[in-house]
């Protein structure tokens, strides 16, 4: 996968930690600084193909990042009948 797309994410601006938080506040601030990130969508591919379970990635908490691969799992099931 090309990851040229990391050296223009609004996340270079920002310390690291802020991408990991230790509650919802803190994931609600990663998410907001995502929302205008113009690379926040292959963000979200490259953690969700790379099965990345820390973190904020493309906006997307670990949680969601589950709840989106659980689904396109269903979606493909379901289409592969």
């Amino acid at each position: 996968m090309n990851t040229e797309w990391m050296t223009r994410g609004k996340c270079k601006e920002v310390a690291p930690d802020v991408f990991f938080p230790s509650d919802g506040m803190g994931v609600l601030a990663a998410q907001r600084i995502c929302a205008e990130c113009p690379v926040a969508q292959p963000c979200l591919e490259y953690a969700l193909e790379h099965h990345i379970d820390h973190g904020v990635w493309g906006g997307a908490s670990e949680r969601e990042r589950r709840r989106i691969l659980r689904r396109r799992r269903l979606t493909h099931a379901v289409s592969a009948k």
